[in-house]
């Protein structure tokens, strides 16, 4: 009775079961990997950082993070990349920050307030 239509239906969807299991698999180890090298890159960043910022200028970096995330996040880009292309000799302070963050803030909106 091997030749049941029933239990070929049957194996049927089990195998369709087995793929649809080893593709998602495929997926969550994509997404996986994508996780892991996104973590050593930070971590690859934050050693960067350290390693060419003063205490200080890594305290102003981090309250601008707190107030401004992504702002936060694009400075700490630009610095690591000045960093790794050899463009900074020595360490940064906290004043060399300050211009560092005034330079590469957005332009600030004015407004005038008259009062009557």
């Amino acid at each position: 009775m091997s030749g049941n239509p029933d239990d070929e239906r049957l194996e049927e969807l089990r195998e369709q079961k087995m793929e649809e299991l080893r593709e998602r698999q495929g997926g969550e180890d994509a997404a996986e990997a994508q996780q892991e090298a996104q973590e050593r890159a930070e971590a690859q960043q934050e050693a960067v950082l350290k390693q060419h910022l003063t205490d200080g200028a890594r305290q102003r970096l981090n309250a601008v993070e707190m107030s401004k995330p992504q702002f936060g996040e694009k400075v700490k880009k630009q610095v690591a990349a000045l960093a790794q292309s050899g463009r900074i000799q020595g360490q940064i302070d906290e004043d060399q920050m300050r211009d560092l963050l005034k330079e590469l803030q957005p332009e600030q909106k004015s407004f005038d307030i008259r009062h009557r």
